[in-house]
């Protein structure tokens, strides 16, 4: 009696895939090949994140795309219950008389004290995070952990619960309708998560970094200049943004202490053009919020480089 010397036959039921000599390989399980399996659901994955993704991109865009295209209506198309989503014939109207109508305060001085404001607002606080960001990490002190912990319980108190105290100091300090007591609450205002979110960046870079320049000859000023600050542009990048956003479209605080024509920001401008006699000029509004968000375009766009410029020379030594 003979026995088989061959490979074990599988079983009738299982698909056996073979080569183009037709040696079997690997028995394959039933429903066809796996691999092919993967790649469909794979896809059908792509697919949906990919609508997701389309969808929530349209929800954002859509509200900046609907006012730029109010702002070239005229105020009876804008008026009208029939919404009007593409001007066929646009006007230049509303922007003329943002710009240049005289019974309105006039929007370069109120962008002239915005871009003042702003801009010392994240340069002042961004050396006083950063400073306070290397205190708090790099350094050992008494009640380090005290004040970390006092930045987060500043962080949650509403700005709103201390404007009348804010307003009589800075009354008292002759600093009310000045860019300069204006500055000064703003940064106050966004210190605190300015200082915790550059701590998370000063922690990320090793300090043997520093110690090992220093080794090599560098004093602790170059050390810190050439080696740990290009790792950190990304976090003064983050931070700035915030402190950007925030004294950009800040508002109540502006309203109180920012009360004559000639010292008004761009957010308290924007609300000359709500009359209690005549209504909402909304073709108004639109137009100037439309010419708000330029700096703002133009801001994100200097940024976005300099975040890659920061990574890149973050990587590479020397």
């Amino acid at each position: 009696m003979s026995t088989s010397t061959g490979s074990p036959r599988p079983a009738a039921d299982v698909p056996v895939a073979a080569t183009a000599s037709g040696a079997p390989l690997v028995p394959m399980p039933r429903g066809g090949k796996p691999h092919v399996v993967r790649r469909a659901r794979r896809r059908r994955s792509r697919i949906l994140v990919n609508l997701a993704a389309v969808v929530v991109f349209l929800c954002s865009v859509f509200p900046v795309y609907w006012m730029v295209s109010t702002s070239f209506l005229p105020n009876n198309l804008i008026r009208s219950p029939d919404p009007t989503f593409a001007p066929t014939n646009p006007t230049t109207g509303n922007y003329r008389q943002v710009l240049f109508e005289e019974s309105q305060f006039p929007f370069l001085d109120a962008l002239r004290n915005s871009l003042m404001v702003t801009v010392l607002t994240v340069v002042v606080a961004l050396v006083l995070a950063l400073l306070a960001a290397l205190a708090v990490t790099r350094f050992r002190f008494r009640s380090r952990r005290s004040f970390i912990v006092t930045i987060l319980i500043v962080q949650m108190l509403p700005g709103e619960a201390m404007i009348i105290s804010i307003y009589r100091l800075l009354d008292g300090w002759q600093l009310t309708n000045t860019v300069l007591g204006l500055t000064m609450v703003y940064v106050a205002t966004v210190l605190p998560f300015t200082i915790w979110t550059l701590r998370g960046f000063v922690v990320g870079v090793p300090i043997e970094l520093e110690e090992a320049a220093m080794i090599d000859g560098c004093s602790r000023t170059r050390a810190f200049f050439t080696i740990t600050f290009p790792l950190m542009a990304p976090g003064l990048v983050a931070t700035g943004v915030f402190a950007f956003i925030q004294a950009w479209n800040e508002f109540v605080t502006a309203l109180v202490l920012m009360n004559r024509p000639e010292n008004i920001t761009l957010p308290v401008w924007l609300r000359s053009f709500r009359q209690v006699n005549s209504g909402t000029d909304w073709g108004a509004i639109m137009a100037g919020s439309t010419l708000m968000t330029i700096p703002v375009i133009v801001f994100f766009l200097f940024v976005q480089g300099r975040m890659t410029t920061g990574l890149v020379s973050g990587a590479v030594k020397g």
